[in-house]
């Protein structure tokens, strides 16, 4: 008969050695390969593109997607150790105050725009402002030159690069009409001297929309310089429940961002400064005005000339607002001076100086940036008081 066979336990003691020594050599070619990997690329200069945590978070900071340094990151490989194609990675560039941050891919850059350790450069905005600069009389201080301002930004002086008297650059102006019942009986001297401001203001460059504003605010003719469809608008006020004051102001403000940059921005506000159904407050007002690089002009026709008799919140509120948009706010005593408040506007709109420099040191976005222009004469000088560094309106 055949023996049955069977493993005696030496023979398991074996296996089993032998299967430990098998994983040991396994762990020992690995671990050298590790090794070996490790060294070379310790052999290497460190690319600044392999963020350690603090670095990353500065480039969030400054807005740049992680999207784009890991894209870099990844060109910066190898072909052969890449995990994905790479076709150019889009780099962030800052646009003008008030904008969105635009993307361009870094092939269609110039080089010169990074160093030679390509750290990325964002792309500085020029700053421009609008000053109107009045003599001790009042009247418009006219044939200064540039060295007699001074321009600072968070109490740094700035290098001015733009100086133009008198600027000739074409105007964007949202006109804005009280409608509301407290204003019914003005609403006719308004109507008019409305329509002789448009007459005399709106030249073929310029711009000019008409607004009405009680309860809500509507738009009754958009953007043009056709002077007889503008006048014809200021006819079509009706009359409403309630004041929305900020909300004006607001939504004037959004729409003069909608128009081409390159353009002077104010907004004309006619009212008793009475503010009862906003959905916006003052803040947010005054900070879209800002953000649009607007003026704001005010006209408040009081029917209660004494101020005992009166709520005085809302104009001290537009004279805030108007101050730090470099604008200014007008008292007429009776309804003829109307005419001669619009006057006044007009005549401030065309004899500014337009001045514009590029910020040193570069502000961070997304912040609101102080600035103070001072004039070497006995005059004094109305220009915005701030300015937003990026970002959009919302």
């Amino acid at each position: 008969m055949p023996m049955t066979s069977f493993l005696s336990p030496f023979h398991y003691r074996l296996a089993a050695r032998l299967a430990l020594a098998s994983c040991i050599g396994l762990l020992i070619v690995f671990g050298t390969a590790l090794l070996a990997r490790v060294s070379l690329e310790g052999s290497n200069p460190r690319n600044i593109f392999q963020l350690n945590r603090d670095e990353t978070q500065d480039f969030r900071n400054a807005g740049v997607p992680p999207a784009f340094w890991r894209c870099v990151g990844a060109e910066k490989l190898p072909a052969s150790r890449r995990r994905y194609k790479t076709f150019g990675c889009a780099a962030p560039v800052f646009g003008f105050p008030g904008g969105t941050p635009a993307l361009r891919p870094v092939s269609e850059r110039d080089r010169d725009e990074q160093d030679q350790r390509g750290r990325i450069r964002s792309e500085v905005t020029l700053v421009g402002l609008l000053a109107s600069v009045l003599d001790k009389n009042g009247r418009p201080a006219l044939g200064l030159t540039a060295d007699q301002f001074d321009v600072y930004e968070e109490g740094a002086k700035q290098k001015i690069e733009v100086f133009e008297p008198e600027t000739q650059q074409p105007l964007d102006l949202a006109l804005m009409i009280d409608s509301s019942l407290s204003e019914i009986k003005e609403l006719e001297f308004e109507e008019d001297a409305a329509s002789r401001f448009i007459q005399k203001l709106v030249r073929p460059a310029d711009r000019l929309a008409v607004y009405e504003f009680a309860d809500a605010v509507t738009q009754l003719a958009p953007f043009s310089s056709n002077v007889p469809s503008l006048q014809a608008a200021l006819r079509r006020i009706v009359p409403g429940d309630g004041t929305a004051l900020y909300d004006a102001i607001f939504l004037g403000s959004q729409g003069l961002t909608k128009n081409p940059a390159g353009r002077r921005r104010a907004i004309v506000l006619v009212t008793d400064a009475g503010e009862t159904t906003s959905r916006a407050d003052f803040e947010t007002a005054r900070r879209a005005a800002l953000r649009a690089d607007s003026l704001l002009y005010t006209i408040v026709v009081r029917a209660v000339k004494n101020e005992g008799g009166r709520n005085t919140a809302g104009e001290h509120a537009l004279e805030t607002i108007a101050d730090s948009t470099g604008g200014a706010t007008y008292f007429p005593d009776t309804l003829a001076q109307l005419g001669d408040m619009f006057d006044l506007i007009d005549r401030e709109l065309r004899t500014q100086y337009r001045i514009a420099y590029y910020p040193d040191p570069r502000p961070p976005a997304g912040t609101f940036r102080t600035i103070e222009i001072r004039v070497k004469c006995e005059c004094k000088v109305r220009s915005r008081k701030a300015y937003y560094s990026g970002g959009r309106l919302e």
